[in-house]
Formats: structure tokens, C-alpha cells, sequence
């Protein structure tokens, strides 16, 4: 098969969906792998080295298009560009395209998608199950998201995280909370603890606990719901009294911490709200709050997506995209990812998916020129309710002729 690699596109991306390491394995399978010259420079990978590893390196994207029967991509494909040329329109008819999609907020995507009748798979969509947690992208860069977030807190914050005693006296250590306990927020308590803070963590699913303290950490407590989670390990969406509730745990530690790192979110819908403007005013100046969840609507009331707002000396990080501050070790994890599910998807001289295993039927999100994901199905195109049936008008009644 002939898999594509193109140099991504959008404002920032530095990540390439393929390293040169990873391409023996897909040569010794006889596929042949192009990619578009300079796809790999943002991560420090030459095309020297793609070449070298056996793949064939093109000048353009529209060469890449034009061959491919496969597209390896990190961000979704764009639906824009000019003179009507978007990413999306140059996908080949009949191919298939594997990368993030964000189907519900890229509507205009999968209809493209649709009508070319491509088999879309989205990495963010694999499920969350023990087989397939090393084709899991949204762990490994939520990995990667949790370390950066740290790092901008300590560049934000006016003193250092660790406990210090020196001849000028004792510098007490910084107190970090984090809220939510998942990937991101395991790897920031992790990362926050190895440079010698105080840490502190929140999460309304009490199984994480015990993996919070594991890490060092102190668990805020509050009374937890049984069913915080999902079945394929998300955090659920709350009602609004859990939610005024957690604001109510949360703002009681919000006076005594330098740096906050928000990390809760919840998959396809806007993040909750933890803390609001009001609870702002509690925070010493000086504090920071480096908020992960930005691009889904924030955690924090005033987060701007890629904007660092200060609000009576509070800085707010509205962080977007950290895993392509780190491009090498983020490439490199995505490629791990991207191939396994590649080779999930098509097994050992397969030429069309495996549909029979639970990983590609996750995955896909559009094949034979529909959507084929139930949940984004139900998201995209919601089943119209049925016509109410009018009753049947009653017969008129013929009156009889009078007699003469």
C-alpha cells in the first residue's frame, strides 16, 4: 500500500505523524511510504533520514495526495484554502485517512469525507481498553500536555517550586494544585513533585485516589458520585449541583496555593466550570493558573484559548497545543501510536480493515460514504422526530332528499 505523510499545516504544528525509525517495519511490509519534503524539519528530522530509512521524499503535498492510497496526518485535514484547494479536497476519492479528526467540531470535514467516500479514522476515538492503549495518541499527548504544564507555571510564577535553606534564609516550597486526575493530571503531579512543590490534587472519580497519593500528593476530599466515569474511562459529565459543590472544595484551597493546573475535561463536550470569576478574587496576586483545557471552553471563566490573561494579579495560561512545544518526543509517541493502529487496522497483507475487531470499529468514523460512528451520527445528523399523524376527518354526513 501506499502510505502518505504530509508536512502539517496549521499555525504552530510541529509535529509529523511518521519518524524515520518507524519506517523499516511498513518497508519490510512492501509499503511504500512518500513523504512531502521538509515534513519532519519542525522535529528536527532531515529528509536525509526519511530517505535513508526507505520512504520516498516529494516536493509537494499535492504529489503526496496524488499517490497515496493512505494518509498519516496529526492535525485533521483543513476544509479552507485558497482557490477552493483545501487538504481535505485534495484527499483522493475512495482512500483512507488516519490522524485526529475532531468530527463534531469539524462538521464540514466529515461531510468531505462523505461524499468522497473515504474511510476516516480518528486517532481520538480508538478505544479505551487495555489492547489498545499503545495506539492511545490522547494519553500519550495528554502525557506530554501534563510535564509542559508544569514547566509554564514555573516560567509564570515569581518563586521557585522547591524547598530551599540557604545562608539568606528558608524559601518555603510552592503549593500546586491540580484539578483532575487523569493522564495530564498524573504527569503534572508527577513533574511538580520532581521539582520539589508541595502538590495537591482533585478529582470527583474516587478511584484515582489511591494513584494520586502514590505520586506524593495530597487528595482533596469531598463527597464523591459512585458513577463519575465513563465505561471507557472519561470523566462524566456533572449536574449543576455536583458542579457548585466541587467550586465549593476547590475555592477553599484557592487562597493557599501559588500555581493551579487545570487538566478536567470532558470528551465532546465543553469543560466543566471550576473556577469563576468570583473565586478569583480569593487567589493571592501573583498566583497561576495554567489551564489545559483551554481549547474545550476552560476551566477557569476568564481562560482565553492561546492568551495569558492576568486578573488582579492572577495570571491565567490559556494553554493550547503543548505537545507541539515538544515535537521530537511528541512525534515519536504519535508514530508509535499511529502504526500500531495501523497495523491493527490491517493486518499482515491486508489491503482493507479489519472490521471484525472492536479497535477498528471505534476508530472509524465515516466509510462507504456515511458516518459510521453511532455517537457522531447521533451528534451530526439527529434523527428528526416523526410526524404526528392527523386524525382522519370524520365523513360528511349526506342528508337524506326530502320527500315531496
Amino acid at each position: 500500500m501506499k502510505i502518505g505523510i504530509l508536512k502539517e499545516t496549521r499555525p504552530g504544528e510541529t509535529r509529523v505523524a511518521l519518524i524515520p525509525a518507524l519506517l523499516p517495519p511498513l518497508v519490510r511490509e512492501k509499503h511504500d511510504v512518500i513523504i512531502e519534503a521538509g515534513a519532519g524539519s519542525a522535529s528536527g528530522l532531515a529528509d536525509e533520514l526519511y530517505a535513508k530509512a526507505g520512504a520516498r521524499v516529494v516536493k509537494t503535498a499535492v504529489a503526496v495526495y496524488k499517490e497515496a492510497d493512505i494518509i498519516f496526518k496529526v492535525q485533521p485535514p483543513a476544509t479552507t484554502g485558497a482557490r477552493g484547494k483545501s487538504e481535505a479536497d485534495q484527499l483522493r476519492e475512495g482512500t483512507t485517512y488516519i490522524g485526529y479528526m475532531a468530527p463534531l467540531a469539524n462538521p464540514d470535514l466529515v461531510k468531505v469525507l462523505e461524499r468522497k467516500k473515504i474511510t476516516g479514522f480518528a486517532m481520538e476515538y480508538v478505544p479505551r481498553i487495555t489492547r489498545a492503549q499503545s495506539m492511545d495518541a490522547l494519553s500519550s499527548m495528554a502525557t506530554i500536555a501534563g510535564y509542559k504544564a508544569v514547566l509554564l507555571a514555573t516560567q509564570h510564577l515569581g518563586k521557585m517550586f522547591p524547598l530551599l535553606m540557604t545562608a539568606a534564609g528558608t524559601i518555603p516550597p510552592a503549593t500546586v494544585l491540580i484539578l483532575g486526575a487523569g493522564v495530564a493530571g498524573l504527569q503534572a503531579i508527577a513533574t511538580a513533585k520532581r521539582l520539589g512543590a508541595k502538590v495537591e490534587a482533585f478529582d470527583p472519580r474516587p478511584a484515582v485516589k489511591d494513584q494520586v497519593k502514590s505520586l506524593g500528593a495530597t487528595f482533596v476530599e469531598m463527597e464523591m458520585p459512585a458513577d463519575a466515569e465513563t465505561k471507557g474511562g472519561y470523566a462524566k459529565e456533572m449536574s449543576a449541583e455536583f458542579l457548585r459543590k466541587e467550586q465549593e472544595a476547590i475555592a477553599a484551597r484557592l487562597p493557599k496555593v501559588d500555581v493551579v493546573i487545570c487538566t478536567a475535561q470532558v470528551f465532546g463536550k465543553r469543560a466543566p466550570l471550576l473556577i469563576t470569576k468570583a473565586m478569583l478574587g480569593a487567589m493571592r496576586p501573583g498566583t497561576v493558573i495554567v489551564d489545559l483545557a483551554a481549547e474545550q471552553g476552560g476551566n477557569c471563566e476568564l481562560t482565553r484559548a492561546g492568551e495569558t490573561v492576568r486578573h488582579q494579579g492572577v495570571a491565567i495560561v490559556g494553554a493550547v497545543n503543548l505537545p507541539a512545544t515538544i515535537p521530537s518526543d511528541a512525534s515519536l509517541m504519535y508514530s508509535k501510536n499511529i502504526t500500531n493502529l495501523f497495523a491493527t487496522l490491517f493486518p499482515k497483507g491486508a489491503t482493507t480493515p479489519n472490521f471484525e475487531d472492536e479497535v477498528t470499529v471505534g476508530a472509524c468514523i465515516t466509510r462507504d460514504g456515511a458516518i459510521a460512528n453511532e455517537g457522531v451520527r447521533a451528534a451530526l445528523r439527529p434523527a428528526k422526530p416523526a410526524k404526528t399523524a392527523r386524525p382522519a376527518k370524520a365523513p360528511k354526513t349526506v342528508k337524506a332528499p326530502k320527500k315531496k
